[in-house]
Formats: structure tokens, C-alpha cells, sequence
């Protein structure tokens, strides 16, 4: 048993999914989201959407590198998170503007003060307010804080996004095809609309990367941040601390930042691509909770996808392994690995797309293909290493 899951967590969620398998798929089973018809106002025309998601247990590194540091302003990152971990899989489906937000925070309020809430709130309309000025137009409705101390042992930060949208500016994915090639955007650097250097971690795994990465001292001076019945085998096992020192392409930054950075948001080079190009998408996927293997599950039938010409491997990740000592078939089901967009589409358009995502500052590229088959499956290439997943 990997040590993802001695943790108690899933990178495929595979008792999630066999919960749900009775429920109604919506409109289109492949779509990166359940769409649904118009039941707001009843028009054939148009779909509803809603999405919940959230920042996960990269609260709990913000907790600690708040404790350790006094900087409360982190917290902002992790609105951010929130955000983005619903954004960006609405925007797989088609979706970049006039979005309804609804947050969801429940705090111990004996380890969580009223200052850190107010950097979250303050912070969400702050990310709002900065995506609008890209034409992505998200519109905050409040939401529900609750003191739930015995249930919460830090705070859990999450969201609901909502949308109505025509029916025939949808992705669905059923056009994925033999044939498409695949673009990667980075989840790593600095785009233009980001203040520094992000890692590209994203908020994916960080269970397996705050306990393989942060030393042991953090299970003693921070009880609160780990599941008591958890074995101490699997607490705290790295080799760092937050505030250690680290240089990435000639800047020093610490590893707590590098933990912490900001999800990317792809918001604003969706809503290039798909005023200009949406004819020729065939279809998006989010590299989030599965990692590389996340494609599988949305592919409209039996067919291989082939990822030969993967982003070299980020800081962030190498450091993640290097401490845990995971192999390379963990990792790419746990984390994005350097890119958390694909976009499927023909060979022309693809360059056209990675001409818009440098004008941004995201590196681009192709980094595979789908080809025929007779089942569906993953192919992942890297240096001479093959990893091969069927769904």
C-alpha cells in the first residue's frame, strides 16, 4: 500500500466514484463537469452548472507557515486555491465568464482567529476583482463561515461556483478522437498575471507533500495538523522545514513558498482560446485530483493516449520524491507533474494556442497524441522510463 494511502487519501477516489454511480450523469457523461439542463429558466438552449471544490489540506502547510512565520498573508493564497480548484474545471467545459461564487469555511475558531477569515474573504474578491480586468467576470455571493471546532481541527476552505450557459459554446469531450494531438500549459513559472515564482503544486496531493517533505519536528509543535490515529511511520517524514532556503532559476525562495504557491488559474488564456479557437477544441481536462492519469476518465470511448514530450520535471516535484522515495507511477497519478491544462485539438491550432500562452507567460507545448485502440489507456513516456494505465 502506497503512502498516499496509509494517509487516508486517494489520488482516484475510487469509493467517491462508487458512491455516486447511481446518480444521474447529467447531459454529457464525458463533460469535465455534470451539465444539466436548464432548470433555472427553462430554456432547451442552455445548461446549468454547479461545482464544489476547494483548497484541500493546503490549508494546513498555510496554518503552519502562518504559525511560524506571522504572515497572515498566505491565507489569500488559499482563497485562491478555492477558487481556482472550481474555475478551472468549469473552464474545461467552456465555461469563462458571469459565474456565481458561494464560499464555504469552517474553522476551529480556538486555532483560527477572525484576522486569518478576513484575509481569505478580503482575498477572494481581491483574486474576483484581478481576473475581471481579463473579461472573467465572477460575482461573490457570500457563503457559509461555521465555527465547527469539533469537527475541524484547523479550518477547511472550499467553494461553490455556479453558471448558466448556451448549449452550443459547451466542450463535452465527445470529440476527442484518434488523431487530435495534445497541448500542455505549465503549471510552473511565472505568468504574467502572477507577483512571483509558482512552483506549479497546485492543490493535489499536498497530504502526501506536506508529510514527505516537512520534517518530523512539525508532528511535536503542531499535533493539530495530522489525524491522531494516523501510524508515525507516515507523519512527518522529510528532511525540510518551512523556512529552509531554496534557489530556483537563480531567485531564492523557501519551501514553505514553493509548498504554498498559489494555484495557477488558466483563466485568463481560456478565455483567449476559446473566443478565438472554440470550433477546434475537442476537448479539456484539468490534471488535478489523478494527476496524469485524469484524461482516462473523460475519454468518449476506447482509445490510447500518448504523453512522449512531458514539461521537465519541476523543482517542487523532484524535491517531493526525493523525500518520499515514491516511484515515478505514484507520482504521475498524484500530482500534474508540470502542466494542469490539456487541451485536445488538431496539430495547427495547437501552435496558435501555445503562441497565446507565451504571450501570457505559461510555457506550452505538445506533449502527446491520441491514437487508436481497442481500450482505453495511458501511455506516459518519460526519459526511459514507460508507465502504462487502463482505465
Amino acid at each position: 500500500m502506497s503512502l498516499y494511502a496509509q494517509r487516508g487519501v486517494s489520488a482516484q477516489k475510487e469509493e467517491v466514484h462508487a458512491a455516486i454511480q447511481k446518480l444521474d450523469q447529467g447531459l454529457f457523461p464525458e463533460a469535465f463537469c455534470k451539465i444539466y439542463p436548464d432548470f433555472l429558466c427553462g430554456d432547451p438552449d442552455w445548461v446549468n452548472i454547479m461545482h464544489a471544490d476547494g483548497a484541500g489540506t493546503k490549508s494546513i502547510l498555510a496554518y503552519i507557515y502562518w504559525k511560524e512565520t506571522g504572515d497572515a498573508s498566505v491565507w489569500k493564497g488559499i482563497a485562491q486555491d478555492a477558487i481556482a480548484m472550481n474555475l478551472d474545471d468549469l473552464l474545461c467545459v467552456g465555461i469563462t465568464d458571469n459565474i456565481l461564487f458561494s464560499s464555504t469555511i469552517d474553522r476551529n475558531k480556538l486555532q483560527i482567529p477572525g484576522a486569518v477569515l478576513e484575509q481569505i474573504i478580503n482575498g477572494t474578491q481581491d483574486f474576483f476583482d484581478q481576473l475581471a480586468k481579463f473579461g472573467v467576470h465572477i460575482h461573490y455571493l457570500g457563503g457559509e463561515t461555521a465555527d465547527v471546532g469539533d469537527v475541524v481541527r484547523t479550518i477547511a476552505v472550499n467553494g461553490t461556483m455556479t453558471a448558466r450557459w448556451p448549449k452550443n459554446k459547451l466542450i463535452t469531450n465527445e470529440k476527442i478522437a484518434a488523431g487530435n494531438v495534445i497541448v500542455g500549459f505549465a503549471s510552473f513559472g511565472k505568468a504574467n498575471y502572477e507577483s512571483e515564482y509558482n512552483s506549479g503544486l497546485g492543490s493535489n496531493g499536498l497530504t502526501s507533500a506536506r508529510h514527505d517533505v516537512l520534517t518530523k519536528r512539525y508532528a511535536t509543535s503542531f499535533p493539530e495538523t495530522f489525524e491522531p490515529s494516523l501510524a508515525e511511520s507516515v507523519i512527518y517524514l522529510g528532511k525540510n522545514g518551512m523556512t529552509d532556503q531554496i534557489t530556483i532559476d537563480g531567485h531564492e525562495t523557501s519551501i514553505g513558498k514553493l509548498l504554498l504557491s498559489p494555484t495557477r488559474t488558466y483563466a485568463p488564456l481560456m478565455k483567449r482560446v476559446l473566443d478565438q479557437y472554440f470550433d477546434a477544441v475537442a476537448g479539456v481536462i484539468h490534471c488535478s485530483g489523478g494527476g496524469q492519469t485524469k484524461c482516462m476518465k473523460y475519454l468518449p470511448g476506447p482509445m490510447k493516449i500518448v504523453k512522449d514530450n512531458l514539461f521537465d520535471t519541476p523543482p517542487i516535484f523532484k524535491l517531493i520524491q526525493s523525500n518520499s522515495g515514491a516511484d515515478d507511477r505514484e507520482m504521475y497519478q498524484v500530482f500534474n507533474m508540470g502542466h494542469r491544462l490539456e487541451i485536445f485539438t488538431d496539430a495547427t491550432t495547437a501552435e496558435k494556442m501555445i503562441q497565446e500562452a507565451a504571450e501570457l507567460g505559461i510555457e506550452a507545448r505538445i506533449i502527446g497524441r491520441v491514437e487508436a485502440s481497442d481500450k482505453k489507456e495511458l501511455l506516459i513516456k518519460t526519459g526511459s522510463t514507460e508507465l502504462v494505465y487502463e482505465y
